[in-house]
């Protein structure tokens, strides 16, 4: 039966073992990294985008136009177009002393 202490130096042993082998590994694995960038011409936006698009700026996804807000939080500068769900700064209160003047 091993002991305790032998069990801890086995487990560094291993430790040691485990972080070599990453080290190689990864080494191995940026290398082909770099090649197919290379190879394919790759930019950083090609390899770490998120895949989703990006509406134009004043567009949402479906291709309406952005509402203005209507109504700004003097506290925290938050804002609200008055549809939807109303915030929680702006429930049960007056909305005219809210409004942005436009």
């Amino acid at each position: 039966m091993t002991t305790y202490k032998e069990l801890l130096q086995q487990r560094a042993e291993l430790d040691a073992q485990i972080s070599e082998a990453r080290q190689r590994e990864n080494a191995a694995a940026l290398a082909q990294v770099r090649a197919l960038v290379a190879d394919f011409g790759l930019t950083p936006e090609d390899v770490f985008s998120s895949g989703k698009t990006r509406a134009p700026k004043g567009e949402t996804k479906a291709g309406g136009t952005r509402v203005a807000p209507k109504y700004r939080n003097p506290a925290t500068g938050d804002t609200w177009t008055g549809r939807g769900k109303p915030p929680r700064w702006i429930q049960d209160q007056d909305r005219s002393q809210f409004l942005i003047a436009q």
